[in-house]
């Protein structure tokens, strides 16, 4: 593993200095291509309009006319954090409006992804007049034209990448669809909606729909939309850090809905003070256990309510499927591992698994610890349960992928997918992350011919690892009141949380629960204390290390602590 500093443009650090960023945040930011403190503002006048959004005008229409029309409207949401935030911001929005609205959300196991046939089929016995998709959908191609043939409208809301054919829906709001100009195209799913939700609102203030102080405050559902931006690792680029920055603003100001303050709670958190880091780390897992394992019609509850007891019980019910499910993706890694030796000493550009008896519901979390052993992009398979798809085609596997900087993952598999029709049944994602299915007879023809094809599209230099540090840190900034400041910012994908690096000399070191490396580091004659989460190998008695600046609070105190999260081979 090499470290190295990521490089900055030393005009921008002078322009963020003059504008009084501290030090250490004008050295960071200026890494992260911020050329002045105005892009660093998180007011809510600096949200890009609704209107650039392609098609959420004609989208607020269709619904304003399905409200005036009291039309049965049916939110079809997706099973992940994303998903269930975005399901409730829906509800709780269109309620407000006054709409009669309802939600469903597909059983994973059964009916796979998005608005299969099978699930329109299962929609239209609830007699609904518009079904609008939160999360996916812009791939439902066979889908909606169920709908259409039935007579049922659509509305999609989505920020995947589209494929080749868009399906025939009534309105498609997607920033990355065809001919969309919107600046932003790292809206997650919940951002869509959110944006939907506000043209909705522009449009039945125009047609005079709410009287003097009775128009619903959206604002209220940033929290929401902060929690499924996080818990997606979209891009955090300066729209999205606005949103997340004014939905942890309501939560730690104590007026976030209460199945969110719930789920803090179940977790041990403070609202007061939550941080990027607990809606990425803390409640999104707690969610997203809900979609891998059983139904995400509990997540959904537990955001959508108001009433703090049902609220407290969905939480409850999250946090321990989120231990279940920590449980059996230990013991997947665990099989896993037993056969990593292997594919360490193997040169190819990427790593196929599969176990027959891995739960298809955690291979995506799976994929990625093991992408992070190896750095180069991974996929796990499962058996498919029995559904829909299962019963017209045995033998099927599904599987979840995870990638590595600079190697898009959904193009590859689209590539693989044109050079070999047949062999994928389906597929879709992102360049970092992307979930298939294909029979499990084809799995040896399916590892050959994506490795071919991964080594060819593969980045010259991508396979090296490397860590992408902020530099040094001067002794003077290695401090509680630094580490605090850090803590207070946004942090996220595209906008990752600052690693300092430094040459430490390695005073003592020692095993805290049976996982974790205690130490104390010397440097220019102070001594600090530094933990390597997950790591017993022992540090040399001098070493380069990657290191993040925290706060570690215990009985009531504060103290600054180094995590390191590398050191240099």
């Amino acid at each position: 593993m090499r470290i190295v500093e990521r490089a900055y443009a030393e005009v921008d650090r002078q322009a963020l200095l003059r504008a009084g960023v501290h030090p250490v945040l004008a050295r960071v930011y200026a890494g992260r291509q911020v050329h002045s403190a105005d892009e660093l503002s998180n007011d809510v006048a600096k949200l890009l309009e609704p209107a650039a959004l392609a098609n959420a005008s004609r989208a607020a229409a269709l619904l304003a006319d399905a409200i005036a029309a009291q039309h049965r409207i049916l939110i079809v949401a997706d099973y992940d954090a994303d998903g269930a935030t975005a399901c409730a911001v829906g509800l709780r929005a269109l309620r407000s409006f006054g709409a009669r609205v309802d939600y469903l959300v597909p059983d994973r196991f059964k009916l796979g992804y998005g608005l299969s046939p099978e699930l329109v089929e299962l929609a239209a016995e609830r007699a609904p007049d518009l079904l609008v998709t939160v999360d996916n959908g812009i791939a439902s191609v066979e889908g909606v034209a169920r709908a259409n043939a039935l007579g049922i409208a659509t509305l999609i809301t989505d920020h995947h990448l589209p494929g080749d054919a868009l399906p025939a829906a009534s309105c498609i709001v997607n920033p990355n669809q065809p001919a969309c100009t919107f600046p932003s195209k790292a809206l997650a799913g919940v951002g869509v909606m959110f944006y939907v939700m506000l043209a909705l609102r522009a449009e039945l203030r125009a047609r005079g729909a709410f009287r003097e102080g009775s128009e619903p405050n959206l604002g209220a559902l940033t929290d929401l939309v902060a929690l499924g931006t996080v818990a997606d690792v979209v891009p955090l680029d300066a729209n999205n850090r606005v949103l997340v920055a004014q939905g942890l603003n309501r939560i730690r100001s104590g007026r976030a809905a209460p199945g969110l303050n719930a789920l803090l709670r179940v977790a041990g958190r403070v609202p007061a003070k939550a941080s990027a880091f607990d809606l990425g780390f803390v409640l999104g897992p707690r969610l997203n256990a809900a979609g891998r394992l059983a139904d995400m019609g509990v997540g959904i509850e537990c955001l959508a309510t108001d009433d703090e007891a049902r609220a407290a019980n969905c939480a409850q019910e999250l946090d321990a499927l989120n231990r279940e499910r920590r449980r059996i993706e230990s013991e997947m890694l665990d099989e896993a591992l037993g056969v990593l030796e292997a594919v360490r000493e193997a040169s190819g550009a990427s790593a196929v698994f599969f176990e027959p008896g891995w739960h298809q519901g955690v291979v995506g979390i799976l994929a990625a610890r093991l992408r992070e052993r190896l750095h180069r992009p991974v996929l796990c398979f499962a058996r498919a349960d029995s559904g829909a798809e299962e019963r017209a085609n045995p033998g099927l596997l599904r599987g979840s992928g995870r990638s590595i900087r600079g190697f898009h993952l959904r193009d590859c598999l689209d590539l693989v997918a044109k050079r070999a029709p047949g062999l994928i049944l389906r597929f879709g994602g992102h360049a970092q992350a992307a979930g298939l299915t294909l029979r499990e007879a084809d799995l040896a023809r399916f590892t050959d011919l994506f490795e071919r094809t991964a080594a060819e599209c593969m980045p010259p230099g991508a396979l090296s690892p490397i860590v992408e540090t902020d530099g040094t840190l001067d002794s003077a900034f290695l401090s509680l009141d630094v580490a605090q400041l850090i803590e207070g910012q946004i942090w996220g994908q595209g906008f990752p949380q600052p690693v300092f690096c430094d040459t430490f000399a390695v005073e003592s070191q020692r095993v805290v629960g049976e996982r974790h490396l205690k130490l104390k580091l010397v440097k220019d004659g102070r001594r600090y204390e530094a933990i390597r989460f997950g790591s017993l190998e022992p540090l040399p008695a001098r070493a380069r290390t990657a290191y993040r600046l925290t706060v570690n609070e215990f009985n009531g105190l504060q103290n600054v602590q180094l995590n390191i999260e590398h050191v240099e081979n």
